[in-house]
């Protein structure tokens, strides 16, 4: 019997050692908001005020896993725009032209798709995103009618852009980090030389499903007036105390945001993929200031709570 079972478990281990190797796909993500922190910043000093932060919002949930193949693009033209009507302040363009090449979020460790739609605004002609460096460069995700950019027959090397003609980019790494000039794309003003921008004074919404707050500034701490604001403090108080006790196992509805373990959540494929927020701040449910409804936001504990009491809120 001893002979019997060394042998069966020789074959098994045999049989085991021969066969394909089973590949183990990987999520390769980023933390969004850095993206576009610098074109924000860049929009604040150039006079955009309190347009800045809701399309730097846009902007920067278009690279979560769950995004349309345009939607980087749409945000891109969107950020443009702005820069338009602001002298076409040079600097905005520029950091727009590096961040629609920044690689979007990979669940699956597939290539991302590209848009198959020429941009709105000639200074992103000719623009794609990189891919990350751990991406399966043999396979894209989606339909596979992206698998090339718009007017192009292949990319080489894979996964590279104008910004980075070299390769792809390191997994999680910003692109904005690591290149000054945008490449090839359309025509622009030249980027004006300038100060490093000041460190943010704002919380980083990186919600967009409500509209981001009205004022850049954090409110001072004394009731305000208008019948829904109440109301929004309210529901910020009751969001934030049903994100408590979410965790990553937590049930969810496919696109549904919160924050979970002190991070920005979005529910892809029946779970929760969470995005750290940077250093010093957690997620967050704000109360909105300008109409009714609440925004999930990257702030301070202390800004969370300002802008609570503002409302006059205490309690749900």
């Amino acid at each position: 019997m001893a002979k019997i079972s060394l042998v069966f478990v020789l074959s098994a281990l045999a049989t085991l050692a021969s066969a394909a190797p089973v590949q183990f796909q990987k999520r390769i993500a980023q933390t969004i908001a850095d993206s576009t922190h610098d074109w924000e910043q860049a929009c604040l000093t150039a006079g955009g005020g309190q347009q800045c932060n809701p399309i730097s919002q846009v902007a920067f949930t278009s690279l979560l896993a769950a995004g349309k193949n345009c939607d980087q693009q749409d945000a891109a033209d969107q950020m443009i725009d702005l820069a338009k009507t602001l002298n076409n302040d040079a600097e905005m363009i520029r950091l727009t032209q590096i961040f629609v090449q920044q690689p979007r979020n990979a669940p699956d460790s597939l290539q991302v798709p590209y848009c198959q739609v020429a941009p709105k605004n000639q200074e992103l002609n000719g623009l794609f995103h990189c891919q990350f460096a751990g991406s399966d460069f043999t396979k894209f995700s989606g339909d596979q009618t992206g698998n090339v950019p718009l007017g192009l027959s292949a990319v080489t090397p894979p996964g590279s852009c104008p910004a980075k003609p070299d390769g792809p980019v390191p997994d999680g790494v910003q692109l904005n980090t690591l290149v000054t000039s945008p490449g090839v794309g359309g025509s622009a003003p030249a980027p004006s030389v300038a100060a490093p921008p000041a460190a943010p004074t704002t919380a980083t919404a990186l919600d967009v499903a409500a509209p981001a707050p009205t004022s850049a500034s954090t409110p001072a701490a004394s009731p305000a007036s208008g019948s829904f604001q109440l109301q929004n403090g309210q529901d910020a108080i009751t969001q934030n105390d049903q994100f408590a006790s979410l965790t990553a196992d937590s049930a969810c509805t496919e696109g549904q945001d919160a924050c979970v373990n002190g991070g920005f959540a979005q529910c892809v494929g029946g779970k929760f993929v969470i995005t750290q927020c940077g250093s010093g701040t957690i997620c967050a449910a704000l109360p909105l200031v300008n109409k009714a409804g609440t925004s999930i936001t990257c702030t301070t504990a202390a800004d969370r709570d300002a802008r609570i009491a503002a409302t006059g809120a205490t309690a749900a």
